[in-house]
């Protein structure tokens, strides 16, 4: 199984299955409007900026789960990233990343790059994980991990 064999939720409900972005390289975060890392929208959006025409592109999933730090519904948070981040990459509608109710595709995720000591669970907002062109995921990024330093990981990739 591959990343793009899932069906995903768009902010405006509808289903979107992650096969229309076939053939690219992605890089999905579960992100959040009010964390101490929200500032790393930015740096998503250089990435997207800078590889987008090269078949790269950022997914990102509101999670309200570390914190309470996404507590907006789904036009409050696109509405946040365009005006604040000018965000032009996709944000999907709002998921759970941890426990029974853990999105199929962030437990996907989880199963297949896991993260210190062989964790499974993420840990926080804009924890990153680097999907290759055949769906496969190659690797989970730390919350810490800065965007501009994934980009000799994506560069490789494409």
């Amino acid at each position: 199984m591959t990343v793009t064999d899932f069906t995903v939720r768009a902010a405006d409900g509808r289903e979107v299955p992650l096969s229309d972005y076939a053939g690219r390289v992605l890089l999905i975060v579960n992100t959040a409007s009010k964390c101490g890392f929200t500032p790393q929208y930015e740096g998503l959006e250089a990435l997207h900026r800078r590889f987008g025409d090269r078949g790269f592109e950022v997914l990102a999933f509101p999670c309200n789960q570390f914190g309470a730090q996404e507590p907006g519904d789904a036009a409050e948070i696109a509405q946040f990233c365009s005006l604040t981040y000018d965000v032009t990459f996709p944000v999907f509608a709002k998921v759970d990343v941890n426990g029974d109710a853990a999105a199929p595709l962030f437990q996907h995720l989880k199963k297949t790059q896991k993260g210190v000591l062989g964790t499974e669970a993420i840990k926080w907002n804009f924890t990153k994980f680097l999907v290759n062109r055949t769906g496969e995921v190659v690797e989970r990024y730390a919350p810490t991990t800065k965007p501009d330093d994934i980009a000799d990981d994506i560069e490789r990739l494409l």
